[in-house]
């Protein structure tokens, strides 16, 4: 492996970020900003957020150093400091590769854990009851994955459907490194197999969507209380009498789009509340967001999903035990295969592990 020289898009990318975060360091000893609170705890997080990164690239720094000092002893006249030198040499290159990775994964990620908190939305697509009941069989398949990683997963909505499937189903996930794992399900889901009600064996192509929505504390989005319909509701399926008499959950309709979502989680209709509204903002922020960025963003979403309905990112043949992702297969092209079944069992962590790879390079190329 070569290490990047001083002129590489990675190193004056690192080179702005440690500038950066000595100029944060500055402000935190500056008796003017530490007197005022709000300053002072900006200054903070926004020293802490990269804090990480840097640590890490200065001691990429130092291995370099000591790299360079190596080769040249290697080649100076003293034989016995020489053969030291050429000795330790190997040790320290594969030290400094094995930083210059570790710094890729921490800028590549450090933007991703920002997000906290994020919405995961799922609806049937074509294929009728089917499709419905995939949708069920990927609600099961990311809630066995969260808890392996031992994610938070609450289900906001859900719409139910016969047989036992589900229509569409909004679940809020949350913990340290969820976001990063599960962006990427984004697009069209089809599925391959033989439905229930087929009575002649034949294998049926269905689908279902998966759109992923980060919920972000900060987001600004201006909303005219006109432009609003809400008003609470029953929350209804099961649970007792209570919730088909007690108006629990809330339903709000943003009249521009048409957008609208029901939110019956908690048992306050404040909570519910507070989430249709959270929900409401960042859906209306990942619209803006694709709007604004849609030019350099384009090559990425059009590789990792950005939760078009008609995009296919995956197949799950049934018959032949294969889960199909298409995003995946190298620089040649083609596609990456699954066993299917432990991937509904959850165990995602090697697929998503290559797509996390895949973007990886995909962001630094476009550094």
């Amino acid at each position: 492996m070569t290490l990047p020289d001083s002129t590489s898009p990675l190193i004056r990318k690192l080179e702005e970020t440690r500038t950066k975060y000595a100029a944060f360091q500055l402000q935190l000893n500056d008796p003017d900003v530490l007197a005022v609170p709000v300053k002072m705890i900006a200054a903070s997080k926004a020293a802490g957020a990269i804090e990480a990164l840097v640590k890490v690239y200065e001691t990429y720094l130092g291995c370099v150093k000591q790299i360079s000092e190596l080769r040249e002893l290697s080649s100076s006249g003293d034989k016995e400091m020489a053969q030291l030198a050429a000795t330790e040499l190997p040790e320290q290159q594969a030290q400094a590769e094995q930083l210059i990775e570790q710094i890729k994964d921490e800028l590549v990620a450090a933007e991703d854990n920002k997000v906290d908190s994020f919405f995961l939305e799922l609806r049937a697509g074509t294929g009728g009851e089917e499709a419905a009941l995939f949708v069920r069989n990927l609600f099961e398949m990311y809630r066995k994955y969260c808890e392996i990683n031992g994610y938070k997963y609450e289900v906001s909505d859900f719409s139910d459907a016969e047989r036992g499937g589900m229509k569409e189903v909004i679940i809020n996930i949350k913990g340290n490194g969820a976001y990063r794992h599960l962006q990427y399900e984004g697009g069209g889901h089809r599925v391959q197999r033989v439905p229930e009600t087929e009575t002649q064996g034949r294998i049926h192509t269905s689908a279902a969507t998966v759109a992923v929505l980060p919920e972000l504390p900060d987001v600004k989005i201006d909303i005219n209380p006109k432009d609003v319909e809400e008003f609470g509701c029953r929350a209804g399926g099961p649970g007792g009498q209570n919730v088909n008499k007690v108006e629990t959950g809330w339903y709000i309709k943003y009249k521009p789009t048409g957008l609208s979502f029901k939110m019956t989680e908690h048992k306050s209709q404040t909570q519910n509340k507070e989430r249709a509204w959270a929900l409401l903002r960042s859906t209306l922020h990942q619209a803006e967001q694709s709007k604004q960025h849609a030019a350099q963003m384009g090559a990425r979403k059009a590789m990792m999903g950005s939760g078009d309905r008609s995009q296919r990112v995956r197949t799950y043949n049934f018959p032949q035990n294969r889960c199909t992702d298409h995003r995946l297969g190298g620089e040649g092209g083609g596609e990456k295969n699954f066993n299917l079944n432990a991937i509904m069992e959850g165990n995602l962590n090697e697929l998503i592990a290559a797509l996390i790879e895949l973007d990886k390079q995909q962001r630094l190329e476009a550094l």
